[in-house]
């Protein structure tokens, strides 16, 4: 065999190893899912399930927290992430991620806004940091329905900032006491505001965000990408078992592509509170 003839029969050995490994990396598309979070693995599960059936097999990647979750996107390691739209703009602030599709409801795009709650006969927010003075105030992490509202407003001088599991569960700690005042989305406290009488909203924003989100990397295959917004985009008139469990599982009609412009509300939020380029995801 020849010199040349050698060189070929590597590169071509190379190629197809190349091709190969590319292959079984893109056999199933990687959604990252936070390990404090890997309870929604079962909201999501069943959709995962029904893009399996549509020929599109995807797997949950379990990350330890949202800076791991950036820095697995810029090295190519994860594809996707249903996120909340505070820390998706964060991620698309550094440039790991890009919009790709949101959740469709009876009335359409879903969205949400924070409202401010507290006990009745508190007097009404008034848009400022200096409200919250000597208040303790409980939200959800890194929530645009919670602790980014609620840094929006600036340096603030209240008695303590609890983070809080849920919504739901600042507003329990609320009623019990153990906060004077919650910051939480809407949908939550119109839920759930039947069980405290004791409490009101007194304010609110009135910026809307998109909720069920899912961002892809900025690195994702294209080809893939088109592949899987078809099946989204698909899910709302898709009559299958699959489809329709998936739809009940997220409590959802179906989805929408999203925009850079969806999160034009979220991402000036979040830059009022202080978010850059460098932002390592705590306060």
């Amino acid at each position: 065999m020849t010199s040349l003839a050698k060189i070929l029969l590597r590169a071509a050995a190379l190629l197809l190893a190349l091709t190969t490994a590319t292959a079984a990396q893109a056999a199933e598309f990687r959604v990252a899912i936070m390990q404090a979070q890997s309870g929604d693995a079962r909201k999501y599960q069943p959709l995962l399930d029904y893009l399996g059936k549509k020929g599109f097999p995807a797997k949950f990647v379990t990350v330890p927290n949202y800076q791991s979750a950036t820095d697995l996107f810029a090295a190519g390691s994860v594809d996707a992430m249903f996120g909340g739209s505070g820390v998706s703009c964060a991620m698309m602030l550094k440039g790991a991620v890009e919009p790709f599709a949101r959740s469709l409801g009876a009335k359409g795009v879903k969205s949400y806004s924070a409202v401010v709650v507290a006990p009745r006969g508190s007097p009404r927010f008034d848009g400022t940091a200096g409200w919250f003075a000597g208040r303790r105030v409980i939200c959800s992490p890194l929530a645009a329905g919670g602790e980014f509202y609620f840094r929006s407003f600036g340096p603030s001088t209240a008695a303590a900032v609890l983070l809080a599991a849920s919504h739901g569960a600042a507003l329990d700690a609320l009623a019990r006491g153990r906060a004077d005042v919650a910051i939480v989305k809407n949908h939550v406290w119109a839920r759930e505001q039947s069980k405290y009488p004791q409490l009101v909203q007194v304010g609110g924003d009135h910026r809307q965000h998109p909720d069920g989100g899912l961002v892809i990397s900025a690195r994702v295959d294209k080809a893939a990408a088109r592949r899987l917004l078809v099946l989204l985009l698909g899910l709302a008139s898709d009559g299958s078992a699959e489809a329709q469990a998936a739809r009940s599982a997220l409590d959802i009609t179906g989805f929408a592509a999203a925009t850079a412009k969806d999160y034009e509300p979220t991402m000036a939020m979040i830059k009022e509170a202080g978010v850059t380029k460098a932002f390592d995801f705590q306060f």
